[in-house]
């Protein structure tokens, strides 16, 4: 199965429109590419509708929320299309502003996939949260004892937003309101890059876009892939003797070079 939603990505090479922050926009359009879609990024209200009609799904990062009206209309109109929106809710629970502004897109549009750390959809799903930045509190960190508890809680926002709801980390969570899967593939230098959520992110739309018949394992496909080629990048990277600029250049080497056959082997867990 997943073999086939990465030949997608391939063959198809969805137009991924991505509005996101300028410290990762540089990224996130290197990540898609190398998996296989096109990236567009365009951000201006006076164009998104126009511009997002040409693609196959929509990527929507909070650390651009400076962009939040022109996220709502581009959201609109891919709900209009019935194309992917993928959301990406940066640093939510640090702000009221951030609060604010991911309940006023999620009041006004349908989101496919919402993916973000254990703090961010802990804020998103109860209210609160112990966000550092935009990274995740190290008291939410995912671990073995409290996978079962957060999947539920990934499981509870899926059914309150039918949304798919991956939560990166440690260990990675895929959920819906039926299905939670634990993936344990990454390695701890994807912490150290600036992005790597963010190009995860984009990275789904890329999947989605290709697999709108499919969101869920599309996403866990995805998740899947990033984490194969964070492993396969920290290796490479240790057998030099390099660091984490070369790590940063390595994933997107192995992100485009990953193959159908390589992804079959992400290691999953049935959660629910």
């Amino acid at each position: 199965m997943f073999s086939s939603l990465l030949q997608n990505v391939k063959e198809r090479a969805p137009i991924v429109h991505t509005i996101t922050n300028f410290v990762t926009v540089n990224d996130c359009a290197n990540i898609i590419l190398a998996a296989g879609g096109s990236p567009t990024m365009a951000q201006d209200i006076r164009e998104v509708e126009e511009i997002t009609r040409m693609c196959q799904s929509l990527v929507l990062n909070m650390g651009a929320i400076g962009c939040l009206e022109a996220m709502v209309k581009a959201a609109q109109e891919n709900n209009r299309l019935g194309h992917p929106v993928v959301l990406d809710p940066v640093a939510a629970g640090a702000s009221a502003l951030r609060n604010n502004a991911v309940k006023t897109l999620l009041q006004n549009a349908h989101v496919s996939v919402i993916r973000g750390n254990v703090s961010e959809i802990k804020a998103l799903a109860l209210g609160t949260s112990s966000v550092k930045g935009v990274d995740a509190s190290y008291e939410d960190l995912l671990s073995a004892q409290n996978l079962s508890k957060t999947a539920r809680l990934a499981q509870a926002l899926s059914a309150r937003t039918q949304a798919v709801v991956a939560i990166s980390g440690p260990v990675d969570i895929v959920a819906d309101a039926q299905n939670a899967y634990a993936i344990h593939n990454g390695h701890p230098m994807m912490a150290r890059i600036t992005g790597s959520g963010c190009m995860l992110t984009a990275l789904i739309g890329a999947f989605v876009g290709a697999n709108p018949q499919d969101l869920f394992h599309a996403t866990l496909a995805a998740v899947g892939a990033m984490g194969l080629c964070g492993e396969l990048a920290a290796q490479k990277v240790q057998q030099e003797g390099s660091g984490t600029g070369s790590f940063r250049t390595y994933l997107l080497d192995y992100m485009s070079t990953l193959t159908p056959q390589q992804l079959g082997g992400i290691q999953i867990e049935t959660l629910a």
